[in-house]
């Protein structure tokens, strides 16, 4: 049996709470991301921010699960944030123009992530504890 190529982490407080994921965000672990933002939603969170830390590669896929739980988090009258995404996700959110939507940052404000200097939304969440057992790992079908 694979090793799951991404692990989601949760730490909730009254109506927030952070979502730490580890390993790569592609076409077949966003749908893990999805469930796990959904849950958050479903639980009851309206303020969901999420440590991309740990997350070695991202691609459009995982943008996608981004972007719709952001859209889920806005109808249900909640934020959702991401902070510190990976090299691939800034180049992406820079070319789509869609960082706005997911970094809290004004359109256009995003740095270049090659340049090698971080964007200006890679700012600490507010919790900082992060369970040592994974509430979600592997192929979620």
């Amino acid at each position: 049996m694979p090793l799951p190529q991404l692990t989601v982490y949760r730490h909730g407080r009254r109506h927030r709470a952070l979502i730490t994921l580890a390993g790569e965000i592609d076409l077949e672990s966003a749908p893990l991301v999805r469930v796990a933002l959904a849950r958050c939603l479903s639980d009851g969170f309206r303020a969901i921010d999420v440590d991309l830390t740990p997350v070695t590669f991202c691609d459009c896929s995982g943008l996608n699960a981004f972007l719709h739980a952001a859209q889920k988090t806005t109808e249900a009258g909640g934020t959702l944030r991401l902070h510190r995404p990976p090299p691939t996700l800034s180049l992406i959110l820079d070319l789509t123009g869609s960082g706005f939507l997911l970094l809290g940052v004004p359109l256009g404000k995003l740095t270049h992530p090659l340049g090698g200097v971080p964007a200006p939304a890679a700012q600490a969440p507010p919790h900082r504890h992060v369970p040592t057992m994974p509430v979600l790992s592997g192929d979620v079908r």
